[in-house]
């Protein structure tokens, strides 16, 4: 088994209300920032773990996401990056 880190990102469906990123949004503007049109807030989890290759850690991260992870009503994902770790001794 291999070490390896996982980047997955979790973000609010186009479309539906994200209350979050509306008043950063509001804020923003309120702030000066008027070129900013639109805020979404996700969020961005970090998993460390052994699997037998790239393309099992993936398969995991997202098995994990549709489980737990993520909304999938409310929520999309993306496992961004896999990347092999070397292991400590």
């Amino acid at each position: 088994m291999s070490h390896y880190r996982v980047e997955v990102r979790v973000k609010p469906r186009p479309g539906l209300l994200d209350p979050q990123g509306k008043a950063i949004h509001h804020s923003l503007n309120s702030l000066g920032w008027d070129g900013v049109h639109d805020v979404r807030v996700g969020k961005a989890i970090y998993l460390d773990m052994e699997a037998e290759s790239e393309e099992a850690a993936t398969e995991a991260a997202e098995a994990m996401c549709r489980k737990l992870l993520s909304n999938p009503v409310t929520e999309d994902y993306e496992v961004s990056s896999v990347e092999s770790v070397a292991s400590a001794s």
